[in-house]
């Protein structure tokens, strides 16, 4: 385990990288705990209100996410300064995303059902970034042999032929299992041979004459839906907190 870590996390620079995810991940898991206890109004915790104006934490990590990755592209690969300024982009980063939200819609939507985008662009995040520190791992490492430099040319063709599929899925509306195909190619290929959601780019050009098509689309979609709408949104609510819910008198006609 100590020979792997080294050949494909020091060795390549990458320490830095598993610093900022591993700050990244915690900074918005706790950061998603305080929210919480200070919506049901326990702990010490409350929110930043300096002349009346409530601060969100979006600003700090804007600040943080400067800093740590300007001092990051200075410090290099290596090197005590470089995985501090990692650990600081990486938090920064966390706070910013967590309310990516309220960032999209400039409106503070953190616990509406708008909200729930902000989980979803941090796990997006998340999933990416493990992409680069482990599916790339190969790439950059030095002194191979003649049989290691095939096998990891044959790893940047499988990457590329996959980036394809993960492009033809995102194009279909796919947008999940554009993310996990990113890891597990076989899902990307299933997504990119599916039929397109009726609402994606891929649909609106190439279903426009296709009537057939496009019926087929709307059908498997809504069925779709139905199917895993409560999943997902158990999953949201158990990271991120369930959204608020409007009374129905406010509720429009």
């Amino acid at each position: 385990m100590g020979h792997w870590f080294d050949r494909n996390v020091i060795e390549p620079g990458k320490l830095p990288l598993l610093l900022s995810l591993a700050a990244f991940v915690l900074t918005f898991a706790i950061t998603r705990v305080i929210t919480r206890m200070i919506r049901a109004g326990k702990g010490p915790f409350g929110n930043i209100t300096p002349g009346g104006v409530h601060v969100h934490h979006v600003v700090p990590g804007v600040v943080l996410s400067v800093v740590g990755g300007f001092g990051a592209v200075a410090s290099g690969k290596h090197g005590f300064a470089a995985g501090a300024c990692a650990v600081v982009f990486g938090i920064g980063a966390g706070l910013v995303l967590d309310e990516f939200a309220l960032i999209l819609h400039m409106d503070d939507v953190y616990w509406t059902e708008q909200g729930r985008q902000s989980v979803e662009v941090v796990v997006l995040t998340a999933a990416l970034v493990l992409l680069v520190l482990g599916g790339f791992s190969p790439l950059g490492v030095d002194d191979l042999s003649d049989d290691q430099e095939q096998g990891r040319l044959g790893v940047v063709l499988t990457l590329v032929v996959n980036f394809c599929f993960v492009l033809i899925a995102l194009f279909k509306g796919k947008v999940r299992m554009a993310v996990v195909g990113t890891l597990v190619p076989f899902v990307a290929l299933i997504g990119a041979l599916r039929l397109a959601r009726p609402a994606s780019m891929w649909a609106k050009r190439f279903y426009r004459n296709r009537h057939r098509a496009r019926a087929r689309s709307v059908l498997r979609a809504y069925h779709h839906d139905v199917r895993w709408a409560g999943p997902r949104r158990r999953f949201q609510d158990l990271i991120g907190g369930a959204p608020d819910r409007l009374p129905a008198s406010s509720s429009k006609p």
